[in-house]
């Protein structure tokens, strides 16, 4: 069967490839996680915070500037605390600024 007129839906590709499950579980925790943060983060700043990845017990917030990113780390000890309340094993996080590119 040619592949190209077989298409599949992320569903089911992860069903048949359990790395791109695992890949799935991870975004899906990852957005979850920053969802249960959401109301320590300052208002002005939601925006500029994003889900990275979990290496095991360390967690990346990817942050759209270095001045969020200053913010953000005066609040991990309270971020971190509040995850594992909610049963997260967070040992830390990390903190990540990604600078837009002009194409």
């Amino acid at each position: 069967m040619n592949r190209r007129q077989h298409s599949v839906t992320l569903l089911q590709a992860s069903q048949n490839s359990p790395t791109l499950a695992g890949l799935i579980e991870l975004a899906s925790e990852s957005a979850a996680r920053l969802k249960a943060i959401e109301s320590l983060i300052p208002g002005t700043l939601r925006t500029a915070v994003k889900a990275g990845p979990i290496e095991g017990p360390v967690w990346c917030l990817v942050l759209d500037n270095n001045a969020a990113a200053a913010k953000i780390r005066q609040l991990l000890p309270a971020l971190e605390a509040h995850l594992r309340t909610k049963g997260w094993d967070v040992n830390s996080i990390r903190v990540k600024v990604q600078i837009a590119r002009n194409r």
